[in-house]
């Protein structure tokens, strides 16, 4: 008997999400993330899922190639749905009039960091961090300053203030690029953390840029605040996409947020970089955002399962490595320290154990022995390389 789409849908939500094979992942898949490596590797590096895809998602993107769909974006219906899953999911209040589309998170970040600094000029942010951040900073001309993260991966705000202060008092426009929630650690900011930061904004004359992309993850034990919706955050801009939380970093497309005092800003770039999203990547967003709530927040409970079980795992098998439990993301940071694996510690295990993690070097001054675990996979490939893992280090 052929199975109807509707079954077909109706089994698709039943199965696990994250529950690919690891044979059906490299056979399949074609990215970066499977393509870098041999096939003896165990990649578990880039932010990038195994998961199986979003079925609304895909159905909105098949109907769309298949009636030729596929032209300049039209990103008004992107931007309300965006909107609209703000509003249920966090209760912020955003005006989708006055945001808009751009190519990704990133191109977001790059054209706003240019807008609010000088070049050369400084952009502080909060270590470790996302490494892209070093790059869009440099890329855009400025100059990345480091402030450290306390030694739980909350932000330093006595040390952020001080920071501001010098900068500022030099005469320098300034801006903090946030990541929130943060990556690489999976720290979830509380509004008081927020408030203060956005406090210290304002004193300083500082202007804050809020990566959000990570926003839909949080585990169930916190709870997710938009920088915006914190008190004193009205010169602040937030970008997003549901890129990471619905897998679908290779479709472009991401919304910038102005605060009520920076719609003037986001007003002053360009039109044609508003351009960039890409059409099919704004469909397949507002199916996302529209339709694959439930899938999202299912996809959530699998990730809190599989951080419950790497911090097992760890404990079990890899008593050497420090593992702090993240609220938020797909995404572990481990220190390796105790390991004594060397120089590069992420590079000597992918030697020993065929298992690909991200160096700590890439995320920030301080953190050689430190390495980035993406648990955005089966529990299977999860046991599988802790396993390797320990079997390497004998």
């Amino acid at each position: 008997m052929v199975e109807t789409r509707d079954e077909a849908r109706g089994a698709a939500a039943a199965a696990p999400i994250l529950s690919v094979p690891l044979a059906r992942l490299r056979r399949e898949r074609t990215s970066v993330k499977w393509g870098r490596y041999d096939d003896d590797v165990i990649p578990m590096w880039i932010a990038e899922m195994d998961s199986a895809p979003c079925p609304p998602v895909v159905e909105a993107v098949r109907a769309a190639v298949g009636r030729g769909d596929t032209g300049y974006a039209m990103t008004p219906p992107y931007l309300e749905a965006f909107a609209s899953f703000a509003s249920a999911e966090w209760h912020w209040q955003v005006d989708a009039a006055s945001a808009v589309a751009v190519a990704d998170v990133l191109s977001g970040v790059t054209h706003l960091l240019r807008l609010l600094t000088d070049p050369g000029g400084p952009v502080v942010t909060s270590v470790p961090a996302y490494n892209a951040f070093f790059d869009v900073i440099e890329a855009s001309g400025r100059r990345v300053v480091e402030a450290p993260l306390t030694a739980e991966h909350r932000l330093d705000l006595v040390r952020i203030g001080t920071i501001f202060g010098e900068l500022t008092a030099a005469g320098e426009r300034t801006a903090y690029l946030l990541s929130n929630p943060h990556n690489p650690t999976g720290t979830v900011h509380t509004a008081e953390e927020l408030a203060a930061l956005a406090e210290l904004a304002d004193v300083h004359g500082v202007r804050v840029v809020a990566d959000e992309v990570h926003a839909p993850l949080v585990m169930p034990t916190s709870t997710f605040v938009p920088y915006l919706t914190a008190p004193g955050t009205e010169r602040g801009l937030a970008v997003t996409s549901a890129s990471k939380s619905w897998n679908l970093a290779g479709l472009k497309a991401a919304v910038v947020v102005p605060g009520a005092d920076a719609v003037g800003d986001l007003r002053r770039l360009h039109p044609f970089l508003t351009y960039g999203a890409s059409h099919v990547a704004a469909i397949a967003q507002t199916a996302a955002y529209t339709d694959g709530r439930d899938w999202v927040h299912r996809l959530v409970d699998e990730l809190d399962a599989n951080r419950r079980l790497l911090a097992t795992l760890v404990a079990d098998r890899l008593p050497g490595v420090r593992l702090v439990l993240p609220e938020a993301t797909f995404l572990a940071w481990l220190d390796l320290e105790d390991l004594d694996l060397g120089p590069d510690p992420a590079l000597e295990l992918l030697r020993r154990s065929r298992v690909a993690l991200s160096p700590g070097p890439i995320f920030g001054s301080g953190n050689r022995t430190c390495a980035r675990l993406n648990f955005g996979t089966s529990p299977e490939i999860l046991r599988e390389a802790v396993d390797r893992i320990a079997s390497s280090l004998g």
